[in-house]
């Protein structure tokens, strides 16, 4: 049976850790991130699929929730010097994004530093906006290192 495979902890299956086993996660680098809304409810937005003679197409429009994500998204670059944005894409329950660190200075790890900002910032956003127990977006970790052919 598949579940042979899998780690348990307290008695229940889990995943196992995306993570490299030694990596600094403060180190300069490049880092694929991805963050699952919790519940993995799809409130960031819907995909609309149109089609025509010559063109079939998807496009992601965002939900009230989804622009949140994205302004506050933005937000956390311009506020951190450490972070630049190299891409990332919203999805109707999760973000996928390519970031970098590059500091002088010694840094929280890249999960801190969007766990502790971005979070709180997508919560208060959307707590403002709709005060009615809907789920927002929960770190997923990251989930690889993009530096160095790793």
């Amino acid at each position: 049976m598949w579940n042979e495979f899998l780690d348990k902890f307290k008695n229940k299956y889990r995943i196992s850790s995306h993570r490299k086993p030694n990596w600094d996660y403060s180190a300069d680098s490049l880092y694929f991130i991805t963050i699952v809304t919790q519940n993995r409810v799809c409130n960031l937005g819907k995909i609309v699929y149109s089609e025509n003679a010559e063109i079939r197409s998807k496009e992601m429009i965002l939900s009230e929730f989804g622009k949140i994500v994205e302004q506050e998204w933005f937000k956390s670059f311009e506020i951190r010097d450490e972070l630049l944005l190299h891409d990332f894409v919203i999805m109707p329950n999760h973000l996928h994004a390519v970031i970098e660190i590059f500091s002088e200075k010694q840094i929280e790890s890249a999960d801190s530093l969007i766990d502790n900002g971005f979070d709180s910032m997508t919560d208060d956003g959307i707590d403002s906006f709709a005060n009615n127990g809907i789920d927002s977006p929960a770190n997923n970790g990251i989930d690889s290192i993009a530096n160095n052919g790793i």
